[in-house]
């Protein structure tokens, strides 16, 4: 007995119609490009990350120019600082001449029309690793740590950033960046905050990449977000665009996908995904096993985070 073919699969039965059909579509205005920058004259390899490099910053401006062409609309920029950077006070985080403010400027002198986003955080500039300021018992401390961030951001502000993306997840930190940066006028310059952020296990070759290690075997679990919660993530969401944030994001991105649905069907502002350090080097080492087609599982996975 015979049945006769359902509508979806005649439809999916040329390209043409499979084409037409397609509810969802991926293209080079949806990307960011995550770039490392470090103070030496010379590109090198991050061993961990198959194909991403550290970057002078003359090469950075090259990269730069790579993306424009491509059509990147904006790159993230994350320093990799030397160790004479580091501190207990982070206090290299806000130098006018800085490793990060230089890059900014670098790139704006040259191609004004690309956007740059910046990483607002403490983890490169702390000699301890963690993303704020410590007390004696190695305590995270909050208010102490947000008034270095708001100090960042305003550097970067400064030295010609179009968005400020704080990454640290202290709390109330993007209500006092916003006051900050419209005490200053920089009343266009968005912030990007890092709103569902997990304590992940999958940011391994990002610290590789920035040089960055928590002293004693730590963690980041006392501010980053347990990864088995869901309404948590909304609860930060809601109020980071109460002080002020004009996109939220979610961090990783692929393992989270049902944290992203919630997001987007619960905001109007737009939403960030961040395909992390560890899913891309996963693609990557998979394919050079040839256990996987490499560029149809990037694009499929890219695409399902659209």
């Amino acid at each position: 007995m015979s049945f006769p073919l359902s509508r979806p699969r005649r439809m999916r039965a040329s390209e043409f119609s499979r084409r037409l059909m397609r509810e969802h579509r991926l293209d080079v205005s949806d990307l960011i490009l995550p770039v490392f920058v470090h103070e030496l004259d010379q590109v090198t390899p991050v061993a961990s990350m198959q194909g991403v490099e550290r970057l002078s910053i003359e090469a950075l401006v090259r990269k730069a120019e790579q993306a424009m062409i491509a059509g990147i609309p904006a790159m993230v920029l994350f320093p990799v600082t030397a160790p004479e950077a580091k501190s207990l006070d982070a206090a290299a985080a806000y130098e006018e001449n800085g490793l990060a403010q230089r890059a900014i400027r670098a790139i704006k002198s040259r191609f004004p029309d690309m956007g740059v986003i910046t990483d607002v955080a403490l983890d490169p500039y702390t000699s301890h690793g963690q993303d704020g300021l410590i007390n004696e018992a190695g305590y995270v401390m909050n208010d102490e740590t947000v008034e270095v961030l708001v100090a960042q951001a305003l550097s970067h502000a400064f030295a010609g950033a179009d968005v400020v993306a704080p990454s640290d997840m202290m709390d109330g930190r993007i209500g006092a960046i916003r006051e900050a940066l419209e005490q200053e006028n920089f009343v266009n310059t968005q912030i990007l905050a890092y709103s569902a952020k997990y304590a992940s296990a999958l940011y391994g070759p990002f610290r590789d990449a920035v040089d960055v290690q928590i002293a004693g075997g730590g963690h980041r679990k006392g501010y980053q977000q347990d990864w088995r919660n869901t309404r948590e993530s909304m609860r930060e969401v809601f109020e980071d665009l109460e002080q002020g944030a004009d996109i939220v994001m979610i961090k990783p991105a692929l393992s989270y996908l049902d944290v992203i649905t919630h997001v987007r069907e619960a905001v109007d502002v737009p939403v960030a995904a961040y395909h992390v350090s560890g899913e891309y080097s996963m693609i990557k080492a998979a394919a050079e096993r040839g256990w996987i087609d490499h560029d149809a599982v990037a694009l499929e996975q890219l695409t399902a985070i659209k």
